[in-house]
């Protein structure tokens, strides 16, 4: 007996259109969730052992780097047997240029190492040089390090907001933001951090966020991830690197820096969840990079080096 029903004109068109209405949303889904970058700190370059950047950056899978900037503008983890990276000048700048082309390669952020509290007016003229470059060669963020050098850390907010005021002023109307590391005993406090953004009210000061710079000032584990939702709209770029507590001390208020050399591990053998961490930045709307950073390779022998930094790359690429 012939069970099959016939399909009115009607129904088919309802069902058409419903199917081709799914797909749409699949798509503007798919639109949303942009992949985010993959990229390293260029200090992990070496432990390829390759005679230049790029056949390091080849060697290890990764195409994106945050790289390191001098005060006088030099690259100096950006290895070459030929030639020393600079962005002193603009031919400096276009051969740098030239060769990210050439090879493929972005960076995504560069990464400078403040000292704020003492000499703020050479770190405003290091800024004020740098911020050509970096809209040359279209790198979006700039890390900074606001921590106290010199200066009582009970005493630095305002030293802290005055310097950032004034970098931002500079930075005005320029499609480049600063990403302030959660870093050292000042800026893992989020009470500070509020305070320091609250302070300086620009939208060109952003957050490059570290997770488990949050895990060694001490806040237990499970508490991490409602800090991160926290600031989460705020961040602009990312170090991921991780440690492997003993299970007694993860979500337990530990000492500042407890055991972190002991117990420094691969973000994929670590403590803290990176799935969940990268969830909640992209509800939050983030959309640039995820940044390797390692502080463990002292606990592989030297011929490992590369292959751990792979597959860490590896497994942000699952999470990208």
């Amino acid at each position: 007996m012939n069970t099959d029903h016939p399909i009115s004109r009607r129904h088919f068109l309802h069902a058409t259109a419903g199917l081709a209405l799914a797909a749409g949303n699949l798509c503007h889904g798919a639109e949303k969730r942009r992949r985010l970058a993959v990229a390293c700190r260029d200090v992990l370059l070496k432990t390829t052992g390759k005679p230049t950047c790029w056949a390091a950056m080849k060697e290890l899978g990764v195409s994106c780097l945050e790289v390191d900037i001098t005060p006088d503008l030099l690259c100096p983890s950006l290895i070459h047997p030929d030639r020393k990276y600079s962005l002193a000048d603009p031919d400096s700048v276009k051969q740098l240029a030239d060769d990210l082309a050439a090879n493929r390669a972005t960076i995504t952020a560069f990464c400078m190492h403040n000292k704020f509290d003492e000499k703020l007016d050479e770190e405003i003229a290091w800024m004020r040089k740098l911020l050509p470059a970096a809209q040359q060669l279209k790198v979006k963020v700039i890390r900074i390090d606001v921590v106290p050098r010199k200066t009582p850390i009970d005493q630095f907010l305002p030293v802290a907001i005055k310097a950032c005021k004034a970098i931002c002023e500079i930075a005005e109307g320029k499609p480049v933001r600063y990403g302030i590391e959660n870093h050292g005993r000042f800026t893992n406090d989020p009470d500070v951090l509020e305070k320091l953004f609250a302070g300086v009210g620009s939208p060109q000061l952003g957050l490059t966020l570290d997770a488990l710079n949050l895990y060694w000032f001490g806040h237990p584990l499970e508490s991490l991830y409602g800090i991160i939702e926290k600031f989460a709209p705020r961040v602009v770029h990312t170090h991921c690197k991780s440690v492997r507590y003993p299970e007694d001390q993860r979500n337990v208020r530990r000492a500042i820096g407890w055991e972190y050399a002991k117990y420094s591990a691969p973000i994929y053998d670590g403590d803290i969840d990176y799935k969940r961490v990268v969830a909640i930045l992209r509800k939050a709307g983030y959309q640039a990079d995820l940044c390797l950073e390692n502080e463990c390779l002292k606990h592989f022998p030297p011929e490992q080096h590369a292959a751990v930094i792979k597959k860490e790359l590896a497994m942000l690429k699952t999470l990208a």
